[in-house]
């Protein structure tokens, strides 16, 4: 499965409202995970089996948890039994994809 997930405090934290410390907190969590994963200026998206990424998203929400009062967590599954390396694969289909519009 695909996971892709942003999380994010809210009541408390710094003064100019940036979240980037808290932000770094979840994707080091996501980094040593193991997990393949690929983290965008919105998003992390991290590929695994069911039980491996939801634990990987709960500490992730877990490190976040002392920048603030309050957690935001916004997640998207894509679930797919049986694929594996759709972190990339995805994207390479879809760059095929458009080179033949392009032709």
């Amino acid at each position: 499965m695909l996971i892709a997930f942003s999380v994010a405090p809210s009541g408390g934290g710094s003064t100019d409202g940036s979240v980037h410390d808290a932000v770094a907190a979840a994707v080091a969590v996501v980094r040593s995970s193991g997990l393949p994963h690929r983290t965008t200026s919105m998003f992390t998206e991290i590929e695994g089996e069911w039980d491996a990424v939801f634990a990987v998203v709960k500490a992730a929400t877990e490190a976040v948890l002392p920048f603030g009062s309050r957690i935001s967590l916004v997640l998207k599954a894509d679930i797919r039994p049986g694929r594996t390396g759709e972190l990339d694969g995805k994207l390479e289909r879809l760059e095929r994809a458009i080179e033949q519009l392009d032709g």
